[in-house]
């Protein structure tokens, strides 16, 4: 018994120092506070910088790449609507014999003798209806005996004239040959200033040609091309041999005719105007249903009133002038006089002469309008407020507009 105690107390001392070690182990492990993992794991750079990056704030995402933008698929889809049409005018000039041509000018309105020239033109048109109705610039087509079209495809045919519109400078062909392309008819209330538009045309000849530029402004007047006026301004390069041809958006659907070219004299490029789809269509269409554009006349010719009259004189911004009155014209019978400032129509305050040109041109013949002036006339007298009720009648042809330059 005595052998037993005494081992029990030689191996004590290292039963402890055991359990001490655990001890101390136990407390310096990683992990054993609760806030580390138990064990770990060595880790390769890479796992180490996964890692890291799974910890970090998720970065942003990339910027998106921009992306090349083709028409080519608007342009396919219109281009072949578009045709070119050539033209024939017999002009008759004084016949000078060998004399230089300087004297036929000086003396051509005397000469006894002359004859007939033949002058060619080029211009543009679009397809409008798989009837075979061609809808281009009446300029393009004014005067000529001869009249041919050319599509995209080659096919050629002779065109006859179905109608005509001067006040906006449009015209409606037909032609007859077999399966035809037609273009797509968009809307023009509807562009925004800075939209990308394409002009297909065929200028100077060269034929069917594509540019591209923006709607630079809407509702341009005053340009003196015909007597409504309501263009789409854009910089897409128009040139001779453009006008009637198709002004179309990035979907590849017609929103203007082209029609005009400011300032090709002075030398200003990027200016080029055409008329509103919106517009070509209520004329188109008239004139396949009745042969003709009827529109409301009263028989005034409006002037704009200057700012300096406006601010001399009181009058408010966007009236008119009255400039003359036709005799027997319903205005006539109602007493509207040379000199009067027309203000409203209907209530509605003006925009300049073109505004009440357009509205009054708008309403039926037997429709009533009701304008609100101001009488002096402004110029030599104080100013009178006057109110007249006018029926309006059918636009005479005397009253239409002169041929487009």
């Amino acid at each position: 018994m005595s052998r037993i105690s005494g081992w029990l107390r030689w191996i004590s001392p290292w039963i402890a120092l055991g359990l001490a070690a655990a001890l101390a182990v136990l407390l310096l492990k990683p992990g054993a506070n609760g806030n580390e993992p138990a064990a770990t794991v060595s880790a390769t750079p890479a796992q180490a910088a996964k890692a890291d990056a799974v910890k970090a704030d998720p970065a942003p995402a990339p910027a998106p790449q921009p992306q090349f933008v083709s028409y080519a698929d608007a342009v396919d889809r219109s281009a072949p609507a578009v045709v070119n049409i050539s033209t024939e005018r017999r002009v008759p000039v004084p016949n000078v014999g060998n004399l230089p041509p300087e004297f036929g000018r000086l003396f051509g309105d005397v000469w006894p003798d002359y004859r007939e020239r033949v002058e060619r033109s080029l211009g543009s048109g679009i397809i409008y209806d798989a009837r075979g109705h061609i809808v281009t610039n009446f300029h393009v087509i004014e005067n000529a005996t001869l009249i041919k079209v050319q599509l995209k495809d080659n096919r050629e045919a002779p065109a006859t004239l179905v109608g005509v519109d001067r006040d906006t400078d449009l015209a409606v062909l037909k032609i007859n040959l077999g399966k035809l392309p037609v273009i797509a008819i968009g809307r023009s209330d509807r562009l925004r200033v800075g939209e990308p538009v394409l002009a297909i045309g065929n200028p100077i000849g060269l034929g069917q040609t594509v540019t591209q530029g923006i709607i630079s402004a809407t509702g341009r007047g005053r340009l003196g091309v015909s007597t409504y006026e309501n263009f789409i301004q854009t910089d897409a390069p128009i040139n001779f041999g453009n006008s009637g041809g198709a002004l179309i958006n990035a979907s590849g659907e017609l929103v203007g005719l082209n029609t005009a070219i400011a300032g090709r004299m002075l030398g200003i490029e990027g200016i080029g105007f055409a008329i509103p789809v919106d517009l070509v269509r209520g004329v188109v269409d008239a004139i396949l249903r009745d042969g003709r554009v009827v529109r409301g006349w009263i028989g005034v010719v409006p002037r704009d009133v200057t700012a300096g009259e406006a601010e001399q004189f009181g009058i408010p911004d966007g009236s008119v002038l009255v400039r003359q009155v036709y005799a027997g014209s319903p205005a006539n019978s109602q007493g509207v006089e040379r000199g009067d400032v027309i203000i409203e129509v209907n209530g509605t305050q003006l925009r300049g002469a073109q505004d009440l040109m357009a509205r009054v041109a708008m309403l039926k013949p037997g429709q009533g309008v009701r304008l609100s002036l101001w009488r002096g006339p402004p110029f030599e007298g104080p100013l009178r407020e006057h109110n007249v009720r006018i029926e309006v009648v059918e636009r005479p042809a005397q009253a239409a507009a002169s041929p487009a330059a």
